[in-house]
């Protein structure tokens, strides 16, 4: 048989399938329309038309779930992941958009979201971004935040690396969504403090500058900021960024023991911070040298210094914040 007789029927077989596409588009008939997306992307992909076929794949999802098809939508688009398996992951970072655009369109509530943005993160990752596309994590918290879900917000921030949208972010949540005034340092140390453990200091110095820069109850006079809090992280900032010694870092914590003993965790994340950072070993089993030194400068810390630290009522026990999720540190490697 002819060579080229063969690729030209094939490539009649694609146009009949598009051709019969569009009409059961035009008719409202999902079902089919859903069925012939996938024997096109088949072909395609068959074909090593991958680009084709996840441009397909894309407008047949999106088309299906406009059309309020939830779970036909959500099949092509995981149909789509698939395709996009197949390429290397400089040529995935052409199709983020189009899988966030995906998942603005799939209900919040549905079980489909869930599983789509799963296997989004793992077909994004890389050797560098082992946690998934930074920009993918940055459309999902902006969307998530105009659907109001802060705390799955919050969460794809930190992955996002965008640190001005992170401290407005914050400052809204604080501001608008249920924060005590007493918290106004909480909502961001945890967050900056997260961010340090993940190694990821720029996004954690911009998102600070940007949360005390746009909150209108963090008070500043010259280079000072209160709560005292807000004075530890700028100078711990200032530390990561001048390299200075572990014996600086131990010192600036020392002089914070009050603030920081407001959180029980911000100990497990200073001692990671210290290993990132300032040369501290990882722990052999006890906690290692600064988880030493942190454990007996917070258990040093009064109840009436702690109150005193502590912006808000002081003749109740202050609620734990509820705005940053608590890592485990497995999590903030």
């Amino acid at each position: 048989m002819d060579p080229t007789s063969s690729s030209q029927t094939k490539t009649n077989g694609v146009s009949r399938i598009v051709s019969k596409l569009e009409s059961s588009i035009a008719n409202g008939n999902y079902y089919e329309a859903h069925q012939l997306y996938k024997t096109l992307s088949h072909r395609l992909t068959s074909k090593q038309k991958h680009g084709e076929a996840i441009n397909y794949l894309y407008t047949g999802a999106c088309m299906l779930l406009r059309n309020k098809q939830i779970e036909s939508g959500a099949d092509l688009a995981m149909t789509l992941l698939d395709v996009l398996n197949k390429l290397d992951s400089d040529s995935k970072l052409q199709y983020i958009s189009k899988l966030s655009s995906i998942h603005a369109l799939i209900p919040p509530d549905a079980v489909e979201r869930r599983q789509f943005v799963s296997k989004s993160i793992k077909c994004t990752k890389t050797a560098t971004c082992t946690a998934g596309s930074p920009e993918f994590h940055k459309a999902l918290a902006i969307t998530l935040w105009q659907e109001k879900s802060l705390h799955a917000a919050q969460y794809h921030f930190l992955y996002a690396t965008d640190g001005e949208n992170f401290g407005k972010f914050l400052a809204d949540f604080h501001c608008n969504h249920g924060g005590y005034p007493y918290e106004v340092d909480l909502f961001i140390a945890q967050i900056v403090l997260q961010l340090l453990c993940l190694k990821n200091w720029t996004t954690a110095n911009v998102t600070f500058c940007t949360y005390v820069n746009s909150h209108p109850d963090v008070q500043k006079e010259d280079t000072l900021f209160y709560p005292p809090l807000l004075n530890f992280l700028h100078f711990l900032l200032q530390a990561v960024k001048d390299g200075m010694s572990l014996q600086v870092f131990a010192i600036l914590c020392e002089k914070y023991q009050v603030s920081l003993s407001r959180d029980p965790i911000y100990k497990t994340y200073l001692d990671k911070i210290g290993q990132n950072f300032f040369g501290v070993p990882a722990p052999a089993g006890s906690g290692g040298l600064l988880g030493g030194l942190l454990g007996s400068l917070f258990s040093g810390a009064s109840e009436e210094d702690v109150e005193t630290h502590t912006m808000g009522p002081t003749s109740s026990q202050p609620r734990q914040p509820q705005s940053p999720r608590t890592f485990e540190t497995s999590d903030l490697d």
